[in-house]
């Protein structure tokens, strides 16, 4: 069983910068490739961001494309969100999401096992 906590969150003005964190246990890290999604109110979890295994494969989401950088250290067992050029419209409750899988990465929801709590991220403008 992986348990996965966020952190990171907070309040940003409009065109500044978070580092959002997820710390992994319970399992072997470097197993699993990451995702990061996102709730915004009155809205739907959707996919943000996600990496590989490896971390030679990552994938985006169109509306934070050249504004987010997903990336790992297997070596302590976080994957990281790096998130620039924020917008109000990217307030919203993140959450890190995981899943045992060889190769490649996954967009969807259902493409993942497991999940952590979620972080608040909220961009005034």
């Amino acid at each position: 069983q992986v348990q996965l906590v966020e952190s990171g969150g907070g309040l940003v003005q409009a065109g500044g910068s978070l580092r959002l964190s997820c710390a992994a246990s319970g399992g072997t890290f470097s197993n699993y490739a990451m995702g990061w999604f996102r709730r915004a109110p009155g809205k739907e979890r959707e996919f943000a961001a996600a990496i590989s295994r490896s971390g030679g494969v990552t994938g985006n989401a169109d509306s934070v494309k050249g504004r987010f950088t997903i990336s790992r250290d297997n070596a302590k067992n976080t994957v990281y969100l790096q998130m620039n050029s924020l917008k109000p419209e990217d307030t919203a409750v993140y959450y890190c999401a995981a899943v045992a899988r060889p190769y490649g990465i996954g967009r969807r929801e259902d493409d993942y096992s497991y999940w952590g709590q979620g972080t608040q991220v909220t961009v005034s403008s």
